[in-house]
């Protein structure tokens, strides 16, 4: 009992400071609804609520909150879209996206994580998410196209494929730049060009997969 009223204690403080830098408040309410600590290891779950990345296992990490908060406002959501999320993970991201939109589909690479958080999506109830195992190809084109698009792990450019999956207008965040550290990336396709802008620095796993970078070269 004293651990879950600790965690409720972290989770006020956390939104509390989420709130001096993120202005959706819908973002913040998504995150108000979603029990991170179902989504980190067990061992971790006294840190579920702290404003820091942890591991989920296959070197892979659940995002730092306030990362997740950004990346998620700068979608711009209005909540009758299609999302398609690259990088699953524990499936966190994935659940907030789907407390804020008609449908989303996530792809991960490694299907122990896709299978754990399919199940654990659908043990909280979240029937608009589709979970798939990626292949080569970035992101999902049999559901394209998407109004947008969140990339949870690093590219060294933007991946023509995942820009043609994007809709005319649609929006794709996406942390771009070397291995060491990236430049978060909002994207717009618009009609005749593409429209970048930074949303500041930022370090996070490889992006595997044509177009980005190789399984080899992501291990170095």
């Amino acid at each position: 009992m004293a651990f879950m009223a600790d965690l409720e204690a972290a989770r006020e403080r956390l939104l509390r400071r989420l709130r001096e830098e993120i202005g959706d408040e819908r973002v913040l309410a998504a995150m108000a609804r979603v029990p991170r600590e179902f989504f980190v290891p067990s061992d971790s779950r006294h840190l579920a609520y702290e404003d820091v990345p942890l591991p989920v296992g296959y070197g892979q990490t659940i995002s730092q909150p306030f990362i997740v908060a950004l990346m998620t406002q700068s979608l711009e959501l209005q909540g009758n879209e299609k999302v398609l999320e690259v990088g699953t993970g524990s499936g966190y991201q994935a659940a907030i996206l789907a407390e804020m939109v008609r449908h989303v589909i996530t792809t991960e690479r490694h299907r122990a994580l896709a299978d754990s958080a399919r199940a654990l999506l659908e043990s909280l109830g979240y029937r608009n998410v589709e979970v798939e195992l990626a292949g080569k190809t970035l992101g999902w084109p049999e559901g394209a196209p998407y109004d947008a698009i969140l990339v949870t792990a690093g590219a060294p450019k933007i991946p023509s494929s995942l820009l043609e999956q994007l809709a005319v207008g649609g929006r794709m965040v996406i942390p771009v730049g070397p291995k060491e550290e990236q430049d978060l990336l909002q994207v717009k396709k618009l009609r005749t060009r593409i429209h970048t802008v930074s949303l500041g620095p930022c370090r996070f796993v490889p992006l595997v997969g044509e177009g980005a970078w190789s399984e080899e070269r992501s291990n170095l």
